[in-house]
């Protein structure tokens, strides 16, 4: 088996908008210009660094947006454009959620569980319903649709819909959800990592512990390899609202924040007994301030196509003294990590959403990836193709008043239909 990696697009309308409570660098980039052709450009060339270590990539194209049909569940009517004048006019913040393109981050697209640990021997695909989030919830619907037209093949592939929307139900996908095993084809522990709402801080949680089990049970995890972890509060309050800011796990190997988890002895404990050649690789020095702004831990951990691991990281760890030092370490240590991949995602990293927020993890075998529709699995014409719609049609920046004018809304319908038209 091998993993594969579907990115998510940047989509045209790429803003910032602050609309993420709980994400640092969400909020602090509130009300600046963005640049849309450029968070296209920066995902497309991490992706070919990717395809570039041998490894197979796939990719998401995001929805349209904005997205007018939303509006129209509350109250607002006639044409697109008249539809989307009505929200700037009498609710900002709701167009502004609608014209959001926060569906890059496609880690937050569904729980993927491996074949090897599922009921049937299928690959589950559960959609997460990203109820927290106003502006994410509109994606669910559609994220679900995009799911069942690429893993087609209902013979390898299990795509399940959006639980029901609802706070005590968030779920939030693999970005708080980590698969260990001694190989991608070897039998997993599955970790789901949880919020708690009684604690009542600041900052909300997003993935809940009922939305966890549901996925558990709705893939047929065997109770004995399914783990569920605690946040630890001190890390959600200083800005990790998933996860997978605070910590990556690849085959045998978990990289976490020492802070990740409210009880991590006991997790570790618990997961070594099940994989005694477990890696925990923690980078104590490194502050949770310095793991939120670096994104350290947001990085990708793939396994390379001739053996050992390689970390892809934001170039804002590089840059981050602390953040990089511990990356020395890690790679000096005796660990399967042997490699720092540095790419640029800082279009991305603005709205509060790294390397590992931008792809989906997908493990199949040969005939399971032969069960997902090709045109969602990049090669060298391909990837071309991609680049030459965004270079044509992706705008060069959007400033915090264009989310309003017409002739961004006719822009961002021109490039989705310019791309789904290269998809075919």
């Amino acid at each position: 088996m091998i993993e594969v990696n579907f990115d998510g697009l940047p989509g045209p309308t790429h803003n910032y908008a602050g609309l993420s409570v709980g994400n640092v660098a969400s909020q602090s980039h509130f009300g600046e210009v963005s640049y849309p052709r450029a968070a296209a450009l920066q995902g497309l060339a991490k992706m070919r660094t990717a395809m570039e270590l041998g490894l197979t990539q796939g990719f998401l194209p995001p929805p349209l947006r904005p997205a007018a049909d939303a509006l129209r569940g509350f109250g607002f009517s006639g044409a697109d454009d008249e539809v989307l004048a009505a929200a700037g006019e009498q609710d900002l913040a709701l167009l502004r959620a609608a014209c959001s393109a926060s569906s890059m981050w496609r880690a937050n697209a569904a729980t993927v569980l491996a074949a090897p640990d599922t009921g049937d021997g299928r690959t589950h695909l559960v959609t997460a319903n990203l109820a927290g989030m106003l502006h994410r919830s509109f994606e669910a619907a559609e994220t679900f649709a995009l799911l069942r037209r690429v893993f087609a093949s209902e013979d390898r592939f299990a795509v399940h819909g959006p639980r029901a929307s609802a706070r005590h139900f968030g779920d939030e996908g693999a970005a708080n959800h980590m698969r260990l095993a001694a190989s991608h084809g070897a039998p997993g522990l599955n970790v789901f990592v949880h919020g708690e709402a009684s604690r009542g801080g600041a900052f909300p949680e997003r993935q809940s512990l009922r939305a966890s089990q549901a996925v558990a049970r709705l893939s047929g995890l065997a109770g004995e390899r399914t783990f569920y972890a605690l946040q630890n509060e001190a890390a959600v309050q200083a800005g990790a609202f998933h996860n997978d800011v605070v910590a990556v796990a690849n085959q045998n190997v978990l990289l976490a924040h020492p802070q990740a988890f409210a009880d991590p002895a006991r997790l570790y404990r618990e997961l070594r007994a099940r994989l005694p050649n477990l890696h925990v690789v923690e980078t104590f020095g490194v502050s949770l301030e310095d793991a939120v702004s670096s994104y350290l831990f947001n990085s990708q951990l793939v396994s390379l196509p001739g053996g050992g691991m390689a970390l892809i990281l934001p170039s804002d760890a590089q840059e981050n003294a602390v953040a990089w030092a511990a990356v020395e370490a890690v790679l000096a240590g005796d660990n399967p990590i042997e490699r720092a991949v540095v790419v640029d995602v800082r279009e991305s990293m603005r709205n509060g959403g790294g390397p590992a927020c931008l792809r989906l993890r997908v493990p199949v075998d040969g005939p399971g990836l032969a069960g997902i529709d090709p045109r969602f699995i990049l090669d060298e014409a391909r990837w071309t193709s991609l680049a030459k719609v965004v270079v044509s049609y992706w705008p060069e920046q959007i400033a915090p008043g264009d989310l309003v004018k017409p002739e961004l809304w006719a822009q961002a319908r021109e490039a989705h239909a310019a791309l789904e038209a290269v998809i075919g």
